[in-house]
Parts: C-alpha cells; sequence; structure tokens
C-alpha cells in the first residue's frame, strides 16, 4: 500500500490546493478572451489507493504525455494510457469544448491539470471546468457515458423566482425556452460530431460530448444530461456534468461564436499566451515535486525496513531457521495454485516438497506496511522455541525474497472447520476423533498458557485455525497475533484483535487480555465441534450458537443440539458434560471461566474419581454488532487489518467479515465485571 507519513501528506495535499488558487488567481485577469477555466463542479476523487509507489511516477509520465498528445491535436481532445508489464495500469483524458481555441484550450488543461494531483494517491480523478474535463482511472474508461456514481448537476442560487421584474408569465416563458433550448442545442450535437452551441430568447446552451464516444453513446449521455438539467429551473443556470458529456444553459452568452469555435486560432494576446505556457510550465513543477516527495517518504520508509530486516536476518541466521527464498519458491512449484491449501488474512499456504524429499507447508505472507515486522518476527520468534505434539511446528522461514515466508510442518487433513462446516463433508468426525480434538485443543492451549518458557496468549483460537494431523489429532496454528505477558502480571491491555464470535466479552469491551480470552474462544469451539455448526451460522429470529445451546441447557435437553450426522452415536451423559464445560468456559465474566488445566482435568477424569463436580454454568454473553459499533470498537487499529477489532477480511475458512453478523447479539447489561 503506498502510505507516507500523514502529517507530510496533509502538508503536502494543502501545498497542492493552495497552488490551485494561486495558479487559478493568475490567469484570471491576465487572459484577455475567456478561456473559462473556472470550477463547474467539485473535484472528484475515487475510493481506490495506490499499492504501490510506482503510480506516481506513472501518473506524471502519462500526463506529460496528454499534454504532448493535445498540443499535436486539431480537436480540443486527447487521450493517453500506459500499460507496461511493470507499471500500474494508468488511462488520461482531456476534453475541452470545441468552440475553444488552441491557447484558450491550453490554459484550461493546465489549470485542470494542476488540480487533479490533489487526489493522489487515489487512483482515480477527474475535473470539470466550464471550459474542460479531465480524467484519470486505473482503467479504461474512454467509451464510459454514464456513471451514476458520480455523474452531477450544478445549478446557479440566482432564481427568477423572487425578481420583481418578472411575473409568473416570464417564469413560465423561461422554463420553455431552457426546455426548448436544451431539447435543440442536444440534438445539434448528437448530429455534429458531439458539439453544439444555441441561443433560444435570450438563453444560451453548450452540449459537448467526448470524442471518444459513439453517437449513440453521446445520445445517451446527453439524453440523461437533458433530464438532470432542466432540474435546475427556475435557476437563472445550470450544469449537467456526466462520465462522457457536459451540458449547461444561461442568461449570460458564455461561449464563443462559430468562427472562434472548433480550435481555430488563438483568439488570445501575447500576453494570455505566454500565461498558458506559464501555467502548463509550473503545473508540470508542481506534480513532479509532489511525486519526488512522495518518493522521498517511501525510500525513507524502505530503509527502515531494510535496517528491521537486516536485525532480523542476523538473528536467523545465527538460530539456523533460513531457508533460500528460490529453494521454497521452487518446492511449491512457483506458488502454483494447484498447490495451494489454504487462504488467511496474513497470506497463503502452499504444499511444497523440499529437495530431501520432506513436505512441507509454507506460508507466503501478504505484508504491504511497516506492520509486518512486528507480526513476523512475533510468530517466528515465539513459535520456534516451542515445541508441542498439539502446536504446528516451525521448520524454517525466508526473509530476503519478494515476500516473506515462514515453513511449516505439512499437516495433511486441512483444518477443523472443513469437517464439522463444509456443505459436501468428505468424511464425518465420528463423536470420538471430536473428543480427542477437544482435548488436544485443550492441552496446546495448557502448554501455551504455562508449559513453556513463556506464558502465551494466542488470541485467535478458531474452527480453521486447527488443523488435523493423519490421524485426526489437532494441533494449534496461526501464531501471528500472540501475545506474551511475564508471571508478574495479572492481565495485559491491548488493542482488539481476533475473530468475531470468538472473542471474550471483556476483551471485546474493555481491551483486557488474559488466558481466559483463549478459554472463551476454546469454548466455542467446544460447542461448534459437539453441534457441527458455526458460532453464527443461525439465522436471527432463532439466535446463536451460544444462544440455542444455552435454551436447551436450560430445558434440561442440551442433548438436542447435538451434531444430528453423528445419528446419536455417542455416549449422552459425556456429550452432556462437554456442552456443560463448553458454556462453562464461555461465561460472560471472566473469573467464572475455568483455566485450561481444569477443563484438562475434566475431560481426563472420570465423573465418580472427581473431588467436585463440574460447576453450574451461568447464562453465556450474547454478543450484537450494533451494540458493539456504538461502544466505538469498529476503528480498532491494533493487530493485522485482517483480523484486527470487527474489521475483518471475508474468507471462507474464518468467516470474518467487514460488516459483522448480527445473529450474535449482545447485551452490555449481562456483561459482569472480571
Amino acid at each position: 500500500m503506498f502510505t507516507g507519513k500523514s502529517r507530510s501528506n496533509n502538508l503536502s495535499t494543502t501545498w497542492v490546493k493552495i497552488s490551485i488558487l494561486f495558479l487559478l488567481t493568475l490567469s484570471t485577469p491576465t487572459v484577455n478572451s475567456d478561456s473559462r477555466a473556472t470550477p463547474a463542479g467539485n473535484l472528484t476523487c475515487g475510493t481506490g489507493r495506490a499499492t504501490t509507489v510506482g503510480f506516481i511516477p506513472t501518473f506524471v509520465r502519462a500526463m506529460e504525455r496528454l499534454s504532448s498528445n493535445l498540443n499535436n491535436s486539431n480537436n480540443n481532445f486527447a487521450v493517453t494510457n500506459v500499460t507496461e508489464p511493470n507499471s500500474p495500469p494508468f488511462f488520461a483524458l482531456i476534453q475541452c469544448h470545441r468552440d475553444l481555441s488552441r491557447t484558450d484550450c491550453l490554459v484550461c488543461y493546465a489549470v485542470s491539470r494542476t488540480a487533479v494531483p490533489a487526489c493522489l494517491p487515489r487512483t482515480s480523478g477527474r475535473i470539470f471546468l466550464d471550459g474542460c474535463f479531465v480524467r484519470y482511472d486505473n482503467y479504461s474508461f474512454f467509451q464510459e457515458a454514464v456513471d451514476p456514481v458520480t455523474d452531477a448537476r450544478n445549478c446557479s442560487s440566482s432564481s427568477l423566482v423572487g425578481d420583481n421584474n418578472n411575473n409568473n408569465n416570464n417564469w413560465g416563458d423561461f422554463n420553455r425556452s431552457v426546455g426548448e433550448l436544451v431539447e435543440n442545442v442536444t440534438k445539434l450535437a448528437v448530429n455534429n460530431s458531439g458539439f453544439g452551441v444555441l441561443g433560444v430568447n435570450g438563453v444560451y446552451g453548450l452540449a459537448q460530448c467526448w470524442e471518444s464516444l459513439s453517437k449513440e453513446e453521446c445520445r445517451e449521455c446527453l439524453d440523461k444530461g437533458k433530464r438532470e438539467v432542466v432540474g435546475c429551473l427556475p435557476s437563472r443556470e445550470g450544469r449537467s456534468m456526466n462520465a462522457g458529456c457536459f451540458l449547461r444553459y444561461s442568461t449570460h452568452k458564455f461561449y464563443n461564436d462559430g468562427e472562434d469555435a472548433g480550435g481555430g486560432t488563438s483568439g488570445l494576446s501575447s500576453p494570455g499566451a505566454k500565461v498558458a505556457v506559464v501555467l502548463a510550465a509550473v503545473a508540470f513543477l508542481m506534480i513532479t515535486s509532489f511525486a519526488g516527495y512522495a518518493a522521498y517518504i517511501r525510500i525513507s520508509k524502505i530503509r527502515e525496513e531494510r535496517k528491521n530486516m537486516g536485525m532480523l536476518s542476523n538473528s536467523f541466521n545465527k538460530s539456523g531457521l533460513k531457508y533460500k527464498y528460490e529453494t521454497l519458491e521452487k518446492a511449491t512449484n512457483y506458488f502454483d495454485n494447484s498447490n495451494k491449501l489454504g487462504q488467511g488474512g496474513a497470506g497463503s499456504v502452499y504444499k511444497g516438497t523440499l529437495p530431501n524429499g520432506d513436505v512441507v507447508a509454507v506460508k507466503r505472507l501478504f505484508f504491504n506496511t511497516r506492520q509486518w515486522v512486528d507480526e513476523f518476527f512475533n510468530e517466528v520468534n515465539l513459535i520456534s522455541a516451542i515445541e508441542h505434539k498439539n502446536l504446528v511446528k516451525l521448520l524454517a522461514c525466508s526473509i530476503e525474497g519478494p515476500e516473506s515466508l515462514l515453513v511449516y510442518e505439512y499437516v495433511p487433513n486441512k483444518s477443523l472447520d472443513h469437517f464439522l462446516f463444509d456443505k459436501d463433508k468428505v468424511q464425518i468426525l465420528s463423536w470420538k476423533q471430536r473428543m480427542a480434538v477437544i482435548l488436544g485443543t485443550a492441552e496446546g492451549l495448557v502448554y501455551l498458557h504455562g508449559g513453556c518458557h513463556v506464558r502465551i496468549i494466542h488470541r485467535d483460537i478458531k474452527s480453521s485455525n486447527i488443523l488435523l494431523d493423519k490421524d485426526f489429532s489437532p494441533k494449534i496454528a496461526d501464531f501471528g497475533l500472540v501475545r506474551t505477558f511475564g508471571a508478574d502480571r495479572s492481565h495485559l491491555t491491548t488493542g482488539i484483535a481476533g475473530t468475531l464470535g470468538y472473542m471474550a466479552p471483556e476483551y471485546i469491551v474493555r481491551g483486557q487480555l488474559t488466558e481466559k480470552a483463549d478459554v472463551f474462544s476454546f469454548g466455542v469451539v467446544v460447542l461448534e465441534i459437539a453441534c457441527g455448526k458455526r458460532n453464527n451460522a443461525f439465522v436471527e429470529d432463532t439466535g446463536s450458537l451460544l444462544q440455542t445451546v444455552w435454551k436447551l441447557y436450560k430445558e434440561g435437553v442440551v442433548s438436542e443440539a447435538i451434531d444430528p450426522l453423528l445419528k446419536g452415536e455417542f455416549p449422552e451423559h459425556e456429550a452432556l458434560e462437554v456442552m456443560q464445560i463448553g458454556l462453562l468456559c464461555t461465561q460472560a465474566s471472566a473469573a467464572l471461566r475455568p483455566s485450561m488445566p481444569e477443563v484438562v482435568e475434566f475431560l481426563t477424569t472420570k465423573p465418580e474419581d472427581r473431588q467436585t463436580p463440574i460447576p453450574i454454568p451461568h447464562q453465556p454473553p450474547f454478543l450484537n454488532a450494533r451494540s458493539l459499533m456504538s461502544q466505538g470498537l469498529t476503528n480498532s487499529t491494533s493487530g493485522p487489518l485482517t483480523k484486527v477489532g470487527l474489521s475483518f477480511t471475508n474468507t471462507n475458512t474464518s468467516r470474518s467479515s467487514t460488516t459483522p453478523s448480527s445473529e450474535w447479539p449482545l447485551r452490555i447489561d449481562e456483561l459482569s465485571s472480571s
């Protein structure tokens, strides 16, 4: 992603806008004829942002080409495009109204060309002046006639209504004159290669289609323009500005007469021509200065990242974890889609075969910002130092290629969610297999929470992050969000990160992180395993999985929630205890949830051997996206953007969404303090 320091970007944008105002002021008194280089509407910038710093040099190069093409044009129109292999796609268009002289057109273009850089680093921008139109975008738009998103109308504030010198009859005459004018001038333009000017009863109009449109496309554009511009009545002036045309009426004659039209002689004095040249030169200077400044910011950022990369490289060289990028690239057959095992928020995972024949899983990370250093180091540094039968083992990494790669042991049976939620299940897990997955996951969390050299909180325990080996034993994966803290601390306060539906309420609401956040996530997974349904898979009127299981538990028929695909082949008492453990782990209060060692004891100890029975759960929290958003939680900025707070990339495995599901209702008043 093209990013710079926000303060610097704001200063650059402000400088560009001030320069635009200066150039507009400069052009006005010097030009003797009217180049109509005044804004007809607002500068419109697209929503997409450039993903590479190369977009700005491409912008500068393309705008220079556009200038050259316009100078060589005989119809006040030019287009250009950049579709080179190593450059982002770029398309640009300039259309001056045909009644402008060549020099007036150059003046109008110089002013508009000075304005559009304010849209950078957006990948599209357009501006209508009263004499010309300039647009750039990252796709070919030259045949676009209308655009429901950006098409606009501009009506003057001056109106015949309230004018004491005009009665109702005059208003009616004016409206009829405008209607007649608009109808006739658009017909004239359609039949006159896209351009027409006309005056009717003291009302004047101009219609201009872009030269790139066909006759039918021009007609379509002006038909919409007619409907829009008459909506300005009884204003004295109205403009319709569509993707492919411009239509204007006014009570004063604003266009040049026929003998001045068509890109003929200058119509400007020598000083005016000089102004046009100066404006174009200053515009180019400002654009290149902006591009240079952006490049400087980017280079500084790259240098900082390289410094961090050097530190990481030294660390990995000493650890023996380092692999050559080329080796891993060949192992995956150059990341061929046939070897793709899955995709998550941080990157894609591919099956690879090393030169010695070992089969591995290669995680190809997507990092376009400085944040990747922290996450990458976090995952490598922690997981390389821990080893447990229920944790995916990190074998190696590569940090010196075009992207960073992590190499894990290959787990052949994919992730748990495939066996629980896929509509076309290849294999249905038996109850015995499900119990083994629950116990193995619990033992893996016990190790993370206190069995290794540091206390580790995973923060993203969910079905898609539990992999199954050839014996269907579970292995916890994806350590990009892990957090550690010392034995002397009771909790961490941190930005929200995880997957909605698995996140503990005290963590969502207060950012308070303890091992009990993982316990809550584990409880959700337990219920999903037992029921064979996602936590957010229920329709709104029947509630979430937590609601459904709680309701059946209170009614004493919780066995009805067990996955029907098991066809009753499960020990009922054991199933009831598993459901009770799942509900106990998802208590609203963290203090009421068991620790993971206690969960393992519940799962491995027979009822008659327990010193105390499994506690009775209270009602779990029911989280609602609307309530969370009302708490201002959608703006969290901690952790990977694909998992942060409530801003998630939609994936098939995690069911994350940029618009959180309303199928998991939350009542804030039910959240007891921890």
